[in-house]
């Protein structure tokens, strides 16, 4: 992590490189919770653990701001943990690989962790120098922020005194963002019914492999293949040609992460597999042809393997199929009043096989709760049609945006001010946590900053390092122009 200590900003480098060097991917984030109480009690500032695991650490003022709004600076502790099939790497045990790559920091072969861990860095840094000039300062790192929203859910009245939040969980330098959309898990269950293996067939993995994936909210309009969707389509084309059984369906790991990989169990009459063999060469060509400008290195590959017990019955399978073929996916409507924004989006992320049902983990996002109810109508009506339950939870509000925030006007003053040009205010297709602190803190002024970070969620995330220093000086000069209290 030398390579990182030595960027700039040096505070923030290295405490990235501590964080990276700390696993804390969702839902195992105590070891870095640990070790940020132990520093900051050190330091001489207040720290509370709440009852879910959210951190808030409290600083006073420098000399001079003492009469200032108090400010929180909010991040998530948790990262994605996502790996490209070939990388070995436990995401609970193995610090993360990062590295320099002329103006961007990379991982090798999994995701870096900038998404969030940036933002969780600079509010540390902030929290660690003698020298940064702010008024009353709080920090609240919560939990569990990728995986559901834990932590946000768990934020109750009382626990923070500010009146301004800074949500350092935005991927564009040069975008301030003021508002998100919001989010509801739906989870279809088809139930299986199994019968014995017919003889005188062969068994074979299906893998589709090489896509970029991506967040679900971020980069959902931008067209790259989900390895779910992809794989059911051919199923649909040539299940009942080719006589096809299914023994298992798996892709994707996380409800808001296209899915990269996908890998069909099935068997195949002996006397088929050669035009089994030509179907997938035929695939993979068709879908090298309709995504050659966004996945590149889509791969569809065929793999023997040892012929199961038991396959899905023709009904099970065709319930299934049918159900992935038809649900929809990716962009439902772009935003009539944000330019180039996606309004409301349904992600396929994660197909598993138990003994009793397949399961279909899938993610809608709305920038308009009418929008979100759409769907899942739809998702509800599709789940009669087939014969498959669906059930919605963890919903999560949007934020909505105020065009009169005080807040936003101080950071998009201070922005044209240090660069000499206008930010772009903006609305994100994602899932930010301001909208879940605005039901205990509904008068809170809150706006979303952070440097360009390409790619969350996915092994090939990176993020910029000039943008790191600009997001890094424009946060310290907001800080020093918090008006003071009324």
């Amino acid at each position: 992590m030398s390579a990182l200590s030595s960027l700039y900003p040096q505070p923030l480098w290295q405490w990235f490189g501590q964080i990276c060097a700390i696993p804390h991917p969702s839902k195992h984030e105590q070891a870095l919770s640990q070790h940020i109480q132990h520093w900051a009690r050190d330091k001489g500032l207040t720290v509370v653990e709440d009852k879910v695991g959210n951190l808030i650490i409290k600083k006073p003022a420098t000399p001079g701001f003492e009469n200032c709004k108090i400010v929180v600076i909010q991040a998530h502790l948790d990262m994605v943990p996502q790996k490209n099939a070939d990388k070995i790497h436990d995401f609970t045990t193995d610090p993360i690989d990062a590295y320099v790559d002329g103006d961007w920091v990379k991982a090798r072969g999994t995701t870096l962790g900038a998404d969030n861990g940036i933002g969780m860095a600079s509010a540390l840094a902030i929290l660690g120098s003698d020298e940064i000039e702010h008024g009353p300062l709080e920090v609240l790192l919560t939990i569990d922020e990728e995986a559901g929203m834990t932590g946000a859910f768990g934020v109750e009245p009382g626990m923070l005194d500010a009146e301004i939040l800074i949500n350092t969980d935005s991927e564009q330098e040069g975008e301030i963002y003021m508002g998100c959309a919001g989010g509801v898990d739906a989870e279809f269950t088809v139930p299986v019914q199994w019968q014995s293996t017919a003889s005188g067939v062969m068994a074979f993995d299906l893998s589709l492999t090489g896509l970029k994936g991506g967040h679900s909210g971020v980069n959902i309009h931008l067209g790259r293949g989900n390895a779910n969707k992809l794989l059911a389509r051919f199923f649909a084309d040539h299940a009942t040609a080719l006589e096809l059984t299914i023994s298992s369906f798996s892709g994707g790991s996380l409800r808001n992460a296209i899915p990269r990989e996908a890998t069909v169990s099935l068997t195949v009459p002996s006397a088929k597999l050669t035009q089994l063999q030509h179907a997938v060469t035929e695939f993979e060509a068709l879908l090298q042809f309709e995504l050659a400008a966004v996945e590149p290195a889509l791969k569809l590959s065929l793999a023997e393997v040892v012929t199961p017990a038991l396959v899905l019955t023709t009904a099970t399978q065709n319930t299934l199929i049918n159900l992935l073929n038809v649900c929809p996916n990716g962009v439902m409507r772009m935003s009539d009043e944000v330019e180039g924004v996606t309004e409301t989006s349904l992600n396929m992320g994660v197909i598993s096989t138990k003994e009793q049902s397949i399961q279909v983990l899938c993610l809608i996002r709305s920038l308009i709760d009418s929008g979100r109810q759409q769907v899942e109508s739809m998702l509800s009506s599709l789940a009669q049609l087939s014969g498959a339950q669906v059930k919605f939870s963890g919903a999560y509000p949007g934020w909505k945006p105020n065009p009169d925030s005080p807040v936003m006007a101080i950071v998009r003053d201070t922005y044209q001010d240090i660069y000499h040009k206008e930010p772009v205010i903006m609305v994100i297709h994602a899932g930010l946590e301001c909208g879940l602190f605005k039901k205990p803190y509904p008068d809170m002024d809150m706006v979303s900053i952070g440097p360009t970070i390409r790619f969350p969620h996915g092994p090939d995330e990176m993020v910029n390092i000039t943008t790191v220093g600009q997001y890094w000086e424009l946060l310290l000069a907001v800080l020093k122009r918090i008006p003071q209290r009324s």
